[in-house]
């Protein structure tokens, strides 16, 4: 997925004639004021890498001390025989440019500078040749250009070193390129006011647009049909300023139009949208789009032009047809104690290189083979049926989507090490080439030797953790397969355990990314989880349920992703039927609809509603990855609870990826009227050579990231605001690239949304009407008694949920067949707004009723006392917890509350329901045992881990009161 130095092994023309300056020494040249402009990248060399600087052919370079040293082979004939340069140079016809660098060699060799076309036909605008000696010396030339690229076309700026005897260490400085007078990445085209879900919205869910205005009053909008004439109209909510889009924005929601149809748009003033459509073919259509992803992606196969078109068609990649070494018989890395060779043949490419990583291959094979367990579960798997896909494995008899998972799963089953090896049993973390390859480049065309690296716990759990998955899945489509995913997940899962400490060098960067994970107590717990939904094993499940991730911990609003995969297990055991506690799995359910429910009250506040959460406010290296990974917990809570509640907040988050958004880019290739064109990646190369084709449609673009990490990002936005820190370039990596498992996600929820477009009609039209204003009685300090008069259907009222309303969220609290509920398990002294809503037999739920605000009674500070002892070993320990009620009056139910000292965790837990955050731990009462009269006590107790000491807690606390 980071690719660190993204280079291009095209040359500069050699129609000029050559001449050598001995010797020229520049004194430092005079600011420029703006324009003309500085056109080179990171020209100082300021990073761990030279890029976007690469190396040609036969040169090999790194950043030493501040410097781009390039190793130089001796032997070549001419000049471009090896080059150093960088790509995507701007460079405007007729206007002046001067080239400043700073250079040394370890020989004196002439070396020449240019400026030029990086693609056939090579032209070329300037180049001269310097004498460099081995004291390091500024040079310049100054020169008109000839020729006419845009920003990060196919303009080039190269260093010719070759046409030498002998070898040379060349090393580069303080590049420069000052000239021009169109700014930095052209004029930036100014994303308009109002933004839309560019591609459709779903008619039976919610529809809004945002709109850019500093006014704090709501505007008019006008909804157009295709034909310009108004549909619909209403006013928008002003949400004031948004941080994360920079700007203040209203709302437009008109989901109350339903009509199908294309070419919409919404006006606001002057101001109207780009064209949309109210329908579900679009939406369905994407569902295959983004799986086409994979089989385009994959390797050493012929992609073939019956199943993507000429335009997309290549050559298989990594077979070892020259001069490509190909991946049937890999090394180990020189130096890392093994010797064999393994047949990694296959898999898909990671991101924009060519390399194959297990962790991110394994949560993207996984997502796709959840995607098919939810649909069995959840959906209707025919929409994966033997010939739904565009792949050679038509007609199989096998699910397509299976097919294309298996691509997958066979590599990672080919990275564990051979019985009887050094490695035996562990599985290599990932396999690459040697160095950074440039972009563009064909995978059939990759020349450089490929190597495995280092094995890893997370790679061998990972490994161990689909192939589990793949074994459950597969066990009655093909049993001898099954059975060979389920032995080499058994033996790296006891491997990993026998040896949990192996992580990946962090520094281990060179052609590949590092993919290091310093943490593993995730993935041990998602690998034991597949392992017992798979064979239900005791050994297994003692390993879940002691693992501090269990019952939902894993799951965050954060999200989850190749280094966080806790929730992987948990959403399959969710799915998978299996033999755990039935209030073990519903916590687990409970922490996803939370989740959900933290995701949409979040949403409900932003201008450009995306389900997204970073601690400090800002966007990370694929954001868009992350948001539909929280899509998928949001899609998720509505397979549980049916609530549309959720289907909205998923067409929400559906709606930011295609268009909804600051920047009014649909991130998604060839959806949308302005999506991504130029994304990063090596033989989707467009950008650069426009011999190579765009990325076809369905791939997911990273999206925003305010770390810009790569000099393009860096050059275009500084201080932008985390939504707008973004920009269609190719050479963008750190915001433009793409992945497997940003992709696996996006089609896990793509499928899911085209699922979900067409809801089935109700079985009458008539909702029940909505019950009268609930009132409160029995209020105590933690509960309370709401009676309301009854709603009316034609059908027959089937039941009612009572709702807890807090601003614009609204969360089922209890579900209850008559007009009265019983609440409990509330805060002392708390505010609490309801309302109910009906349902009929149909599933049709009434509008709701008025709101009711009571608050709960306060509780004194006295009238308990809590007894608490404990005995330790090792590292666990037993804990004894008596509560008495010392206070004057009966409890109806108890809350005990108290903070570890230390670093101690509850594990299981008895006579109560426990859980914890951080230090805190809460115990509430059972059904059996809520009630205490005055005197009473009740005894209960947990399982604990420690490392170090295991101090008791010093205070308690009782339905909120201080005890003694």
């Amino acid at each position: 997925m980071v690719s660190s130095q993204r280079r291009r092994l095209a040359r500069i023309g050699v129609a000029a004639t050559a001449t050598l300056v001995a010797g020229t020494v520049v004194t430092a040249l005079p600011a420029f004021a703006d324009p003309p402009y500085e056109r080179i990248v990171g020209g100082e060399f300021t990073g761990s890498t030279p890029d976007p600087f690469w190396n040609g052919t036969g040169t090999t370079g790194r950043v030493v001390d501040g410097e781009f040293c390039t190793e130089v082979p001796g032997g070549t004939v001419n000049p471009w025989d090896a080059l150093v340069g960088q790509n995507g140079v701007p460079f405007e016809a007729g206007q002046s440019y001067t080239l400043t660098f700073d250079a040394h060699a370890t020989r004196p060799q002439p070396v020449g500078a240019g400026a030029g076309e990086g693609v056939a036909p090579y032209r070329e605008i300037a180049r001269q040749t310097f004498a460099v000696t081995s004291v390091k010396q500024t040079f310049s030339f100054t020169f008109t250009s000839t020729l006419d690229f845009p920003e990060a076309g196919s303009g080039q700026v190269t260093f010719h070193l070759g046409g030498q005897a002998e070898p040379n260490t060349f090393c580069l400085d303080n590049v420069s390129l000052i000239g021009g007078v169109v700014p930095p990445g052209g004029t930036p085209e100014e994303a308009p006011p109002i933004k839309v879900n560019q591609v459709a919205y779903v008619p039976s869910a919610a529809k809004r647009a945002s709109v850019t205005s500093d006014s704090t009053t709501p505007l008019a909008w006008t909804l157009r049909d295709a034909a310009g004439q108004p549909v619909a109209t209403g006013q928008t909510t002003p949400r004031g300023n948004d941080p994360l889009a920079g700007e203040s924005v209203h709302v437009i929601d008109f989901s109350d139009f339903e009509t199908p149809g294309t070419g919409y748009t919404i006006a606001v003033g002057d101001d109207v949208s780009k064209p949309f459509d109210i329908g579900v073919e679009e939406i369905q259509s994407l569902r295959e789009a983004s799986l086409a992803y994979f089989y385009h992606n994959r390797s050493g196969i012929e992609i073939e032009a019956q199943y993507v078109g000429a335009e997309h068609a290549r050559p298989a990649g990594h077979i070892g047809v020259a001069p490509n070494q190909g991946d049937t018989s890999v090394p180990c890395r020189p130096n890392t104690g093994c010797s064999y060779s393994l047949d990694v043949s296959g898999g898909w490419y990671d991101a924009g290189d060519h390399g194959k990583y297990v962790v991110n291959g394994g949560i993207s094979a996984w997502q796709l083979l959840d995607l098919y367990e939810r649909t069995a579960a959840f959906g209707d798997l025919d929409a994966y049926a033997d010939g739904s896909l565009a792949i050679p494995e038509q007609g199989n008899g096998v699910s397509d989507l299976l097919d294309e998972a298996r691509w997958e799963v066979e590599f990672l089953l080919s990275m564990q090490a051979p019985a009887g090896s050094v490695n035996a049993g562990w599985v290599h973390h990932k396999m690459h080439d040697d160095a950074w390859t440039g972009l563009p480049m064909m995978p059939h065309l990759d020349p450089r030797a490929r190597y495995l690296a280092p094995v890893s716990t997370a790679a061998t759990l990972n490994m161990a953790a689909v192939a589990a998955q793949a074994a459950r899945v597969w066990a009655d489509i093909d049993p001898e397969f099954a059975a060979r995913a389920l032995s080499a997940a058994r033996t790296a899962y006891s491997t990993a355990k026998n040896n949990p400490v192996k992580i990946a060098d962090p520094n281990d960067g060179t052609g590949g990314g590092s993919y290091s994970d310093g943490t593993v107590t995730d993935e041990f717990y998602w690998a034991a989880a597949e392992l017992y939904a798979t064979t239900g094993e005791a050994g297994y499940r003692s390993d879940v349920m002691a693992s501090p991730h269990y019952k939902g911990a894993g799951i965050t609003t954060r999200g989850f992703d190749w280094g966080s995969t806790a929730a992987l297990g948990d959403i399959t055991l969710t799915v998978v039927d299996n033999g755990l506690p039935a209030a073990d799995l519903a916590a687990i359910e409970g922490v996803i609809t939370d989740t959900a429910d933290a995701h949409l009250a979040q949403m409900a506040t932003m201008g450009y509603p995306a389900p997204y959460r970073e601690g400090n406010g800002e966007y990370v290296w694929g954001s868009n990855g992350l948001i539909a990974n929280n899509g998928v917990v949001i899609a998720l809570a509505h397979d549980l609870t049916g609530d549309d509640r959720y289907r909205d907040g998923v067409y929400e988050t559906l709606g930011y990826l295609l268009g909804r958004n600051p920047v009014d880019y649909s991130y998604v290739t060839g959806y949308g009227e302005r999506p991504v064109r130029n994304v990063h990646h090596r033989h989707w190369a467009n950008q650069l050579d426009p011999s190579t084709p765009i990325a076809p449609p369905g791939a997911l673009s990273g999206g925003p990231n305010s770390g810009l990490q790569d000099p393009i990002a860096a050059r275009l936005l500084p201080g932008c605001a985390p939504q707008k820190c973004f920009v269609d370039h190719i050479e963008a990596y750190s915001l433009n690239e793409v992945t497997v498992n940003w992709n696996s996600a996006f089609a896990w929820l793509a499928g899911w949304t085209a699922e979900k477009a067409v809801v089935d009609p109700p079985a009458e039209d008539t909702p029940p009407t909505a019950p009268g204003t609930p009132v409160a009685s029995a209020v105590t300090s933690t509960g309370l008694t709401l009676t309301w008069p009854a709603s009316t259907d034609d059908k027959g009222v089937a039941g009612y949920e009572v709702l807890r309303v807090q601003g614009d969220a609204i969360a089922v609290v209890a579900t209850v067949s008559g007009t009265t509920a019983q609440l409990s398990g509330l805060t002392p002294n708390t505010e609490y707004t309801y309302a109910v809503r009906a349902k009929d037999t149909a599933g049709q739920s009434s509008p709701l009723s008025p709101r009711v605000t009571v608050r709960t009674a306060p509780v004194s500070t006295a009238g308990c006392k809590v007894v608490y002892s404990a005995h330790t070993w090792n590292n666990g320990f037993t804990a004894s917890v008596t509560i008495t009620n010392t206070g004057s009056s009966a409890w109806t139910d108890w809350s005990l509350g108290f903070a570890f000292p230390g670093d101690q965790r509850v594990t299981q837990g008895w006579s109560a329901t426990w859980s914890q955050s951080g230090k805190n731990v809460t115990a509430k009462n059972m059904p059996w045992n809520g009630a205490l009269a005055k005197g009473q006590s009740v005894s209960i107790g947990f399982n604990g881990s420690h490392s170090g000491g295991n101090p008791a807690p010093t205070a308690f606390t009782v339905n909120g009161a201080t005890c003694g």
